[in-house]
């Protein structure tokens, strides 16, 4: 059974940094394009990273040069630096395989 489970998030101020972690099992993580998505409040989805199983990265305009999405296949855990972090960045945020996504962890900015 594929699990996703996300993890760090919090409250965290404009300007500020967090990283999200996402622990993934029940298939080959190794194999896998792996995406981060977030959900504000109100809101539709909004697709934020792609890693590929290369390597590769992908950002959305909105939080390129700001996050960085990254992997650890011998951990299956999946990664989202987030910098200079805005309130505009509120949101839930998932990670996603395919049409699998995690319960989410909920970033907040805020003074």
């Amino acid at each position: 059974e594929v699990q996703l489970v996300e993890s760090g998030g919090g409250l965290v101020q404009p300007g500020g940094s967090l990283t999200l972690s996402c622990t993934a099992s029940g298939f080959t993580f190794s194999d896998y394009v792996m995406d981060w998505v977030r959900q504000a409040a109100g809101k539709n989805v909004e697709w934020v990273s792609t890693i590929l199983p290369s390597g590769t990265t992908v950002y959305a305009d909105s939080v390129k040069d700001r996050f960085t999405i990254s992997r650890d296949n011998a951990k299956n855990t999946l990664y989202l630096q987030l910098n200079s972090v805005k309130t505009e960045d509120t949101a839930m945020y998932y990670c996603q395989r395919g049409s699998r996504r995690g319960q989410g962890t909920q970033v907040t900015v805020s003074s």
